[in-house]
């Protein structure tokens, strides 16, 4: 009678710790799906604009400004930009680096106030991604 007692001591233990498990592996399966979305958000975003590129186009070149049908809208922000870039009149061969023309463009941009799909910041020196 004495060994049942004990085994069954030892069941109940180990069920209860099998149980405990269980609701730790249901919380790190919630925190594990939390993480994932988190980070499928930042890399949504990220996918537009990485490595000095936005949808395929590289963000250097020669760049015209339009009014209608831009391949990048480009808000102008003095803080938190996604791109700094430097106004060049030649070899603008590097990121962030914008020479500005009225033909033969690389890309066109257009200036708006909402819904941009970058953000930039003119500067004079260290052009680039930030």
């Amino acid at each position: 009678m004495f060994v049942f007692d004990e085994f069954s001591q030892i069941y109940i233990r180990i069920e209860m710790i099998l149980r405990s498990l269980s609701l730790l592996k249901s919380a790190l399966a919630i925190f594990a799906y939390l993480l994932a979305m988190a980070l499928s958000v930042n890399s949504a975003y990220a996918s537009n604009l990485s490595s000095c590129s936005y949808n395929g186009i590289p963000l250097y070149g020669k760049v015209k400004v339009v009014n209608s049908f831009p391949d990048i809208k480009v808000k102008i922000v003095s803080s938190f930009e996604d791109l700094d870039v430097q106004k060049v009149n030649a070899f603008a061969d590097k990121c962030g680096k914008w020479q500005f023309v009225d033909s033969f463009p690389d890309f066109k941009i257009q200036f708006v106030d909402s819904f941009p799909d970058i953000t930039i910041k003119f500067v004079q020196s260290f052009p680039g991604q930030r």
